[in-house]
């Protein structure tokens, strides 16, 4: 017999706004994930992007998870020196590579499970979001 396939739809949608002293930071420093639509299959994996611009020249971004009403979750950080860190509960299905030439940090997450519902954030330190991902 074969597998049961649960389709899951992934949304973008705008995130985060800026507060305080950041807003003349923030007209440089930035991240950007693409809005729309993706349906994908339990087992299935998925890579979500975000592109980030940074006058720094040590960048710091992380992703985290948000379900239902519950507060973000931090999934993983990657930073331009170093590798940054993956919370135990992530690091079985989820990774990411910052990419400094092209500016991007996308997220991949592998065997997707019904339980990976969710909308994500990326964030590049200091905080600033772009659309989120929702799984």
């Amino acid at each position: 017999m074969g597998q049961l396939k649960c389709p899951m739809t992934i949304t973008y949608k705008t995130s985060w706004t800026l507060k305080g002293d950041w807003s003349k930071l923030a007209q440089k420093d930035n991240v950007l994930q693409p809005e729309g639509d993706v349906t994908a299959t339990e087992g299935d994996a998925v890579t979500l992007g975000c592109l980030y611009n940074s006058s720094s020249t040590s960048n710091y971004l992380y992703w985290y998870k948000q379900d239902g009403n519950n507060s973000p979750t931090f999934i993983l950080s990657r930073f331009k020196i170093g590798t940054g860190e993956t919370k135990d509960l992530f690091k079985e299905r989820f990774s990411s590579t910052l990419d400094s030439t092209s500016r991007s940090v996308p997220l991949k997450i592998q065997k997707l499970q019904l339980s990976d519902s969710a909308v994500y954030y990326c964030a590049l330190q200091p905080t600033v979001t772009g659309n989120t991902k929702t799984v």
